[in-house]
């Protein structure tokens, strides 16, 4: 099983909970409006912050579970926030948008895919602004639900945006408990800023 998600996303209750994670708050500093597409949406929670804060969002995600969950959550918000199901691997975003957003899901795309999906995104954002990411990474391990992931190797993310201006760049570890047993995993953190060809 490559990603357990979408399985853990047909139990009842939030997964995460309902409300946004720290990233998100993080994030949403950077901006002061506009569009948000958050790939990886899971139950939303990140998505319906994002909407709760004025941005029109769309939020992807390959569970239709983890969608339905969405749509509830930001009827319980009272937010507007578009909701696909698709896969992240052959999604091709329909517009440009202000903020490309994932919080630990494209470390489940295979590495070969995902080289592609980042070339998409990063074409797909406005002059100027941002994309932001959280993944897990190989300098910690622990797998759980039997998932597998192409772990991002050090520097692995940083160098997807090179010819951006990376704004933060760190590796942490994060605590997690989701199989019951307390354990942490290597993630990388990055936000970045898409060059504006037509400043002077």
């Amino acid at each position: 099983m490559r990603n357990p998600w979408p399985r853990v996303y047909r139990k009842s209750g939030y997964t995460w909970g309902t409300e946004e994670s720290g990233f998100a708050r993080e994030v949403a500093g950077y901006l002061t409006g506009g569009r948000v597409l958050d790939l990886g949406c899971g139950e939303g929670r990140d998505a319906v912050f994002f909407a709760k804060q004025g941005f029109e969002v769309t939020g992807v995600d390959v569970s239709q579970a983890g969608i339905a969950k969405a749509r509830k959550l930001a009827k319980m918000k009272e937010v507007e926030v578009t909701w696909v199901v698709a896969d992240l691997a052959t999604y091709r975003p329909p517009d440009e948008f202000d903020l490309i957003y994932s919080s630990g899901s494209i470390h489940y795309l295979p590495r070969r895919v995902r080289s592609h999906l980042f070339a998409r995104i990063k074409s797909q954002t406005r002059a100027g602004k941002f994309n932001a990411h959280v993944v897990f990474s190989d300098r910690l391990v622990y797998i759980e639900f039997n998932e597998v992931i192409d772990y991002f190797r050090t520097g692995e993310l940083r160098n997807e945006y090179r010819d951006w201006e990376v704004l933060v760049n760190k590796a942490l570890s994060i605590r997690c408990r989701q199989d019951g047993t307390d354990h942490r995993h290597g993630i990388a953190k990055l936000i970045a800023r898409r060059p504006d060809e037509t400043a002077a």
